[in-house]
């Protein structure tokens, strides 16, 4: 059974993005088939597993808005087990093109329906709580939220989960919290330990056990069209997001 994650966070700048990378990459290099769709209209997630969004001639723009389906759609990428289905800054549009279509909030839901051949798909959201995630929300069984250690992340949280909650009771009840990643962590401060602590009172067995530390290689590997654990897989990073992929398959089991 295809397992579909939203990696969301409304709050930009958390490695939402990466964290939505390098999940799918390590999950496809420990033999699983994996299809990443970015709906991100700024593509990071795309350019980040190597595909040229510049160069894409069918994206998620058109799986949303035209009679397409994920097979035409998607990409093979240069990694095990990892398919892509491309953002566009054509998808810039998107939200306001759903807004007058029925049923907009459970147009991706029904397109990933069709899909059996993957045993994940990772649907990387854009920083915002518009329709396009809502539409990961509604399509996904479970949701998981990266964020950075710092006052104001939970306080984002606080209001993501508020949305989430409401996505639950009107249009999606399966969505369910699998996990929150702490990313950017440094354990030398006191704030991170402060924020992982109450992260852990406030959401019990929801927190993954790895964070992911602040990591050169793990910065670097985007800008060279690699996951990190195919640019450095001995670097901390790398190692880390391995880790949690491996906490994500047994949470699913």
């Amino acid at each position: 059974m295809t397992r579909i994650l939203a990696f969301a966070n409304q709050k930009g700048g958390v490695g939402k993005t990466t964290s939505a990378i390098n999940v799918a990459a390590s999950l496809g290099a420990m033999g699983k088939q994996v299809l990443l769709v970015d709906l991100d209209p700024q593509g990071n997630a795309t350019s980040g597993v190597g595909v040229d969004k510049e160069k894409a001639d069918l994206s998620s723009y058109e799986l949303l808005l035209e009679d397409k389906s994920c097979a035409e759609v998607a990409q093979k990428t240069p990694f095990a087990g990892l398919w892509c289905i491309p953002a566009t800054i054509q998808l810039a549009g998107a939200e306001l093109s759903l807004a007058s279509l029925s049923g907009r909030e459970s147009i991706l839901k029904k397109k990933l329906a069709a899909e059996k051949r993957f045993d994940y798909i990772i649907l990387d959201c854009p920083p915002s709580l518009g329709l396009l995630t809502l539409n990961g929300l509604c399509a996904a069984g479970e949701l998981i939220v990266p964020m950075q250690c710092e006052y104001f992340a939970l306080e984002g949280l606080s209001q993501l989960m508020v949305t989430v909650n409401l996505v639950k009771k009107m249009y999606n009840p399966a969505l369910e919290l699998t996990g929150v990643i702490l990313t950017m962590y440094d354990g030398r401060l006191n704030l991170s330990l402060a924020v992982a602590a109450e992260l852990r009172r406030y959401f019990p067995g929801r927190v993954f056990r790895t964070t992911v530390p602040r990591n050169v290689r793990l910065s670097e590997a985007p800008s060279h069209g690699k996951p990190a654990c195919y640019y450095d897989k001995n670097s901390k990073g790398a190692v880390a997001y391995a880790e949690i992929a491996a906490e994500i398959e047994k949470r699913g089991r």
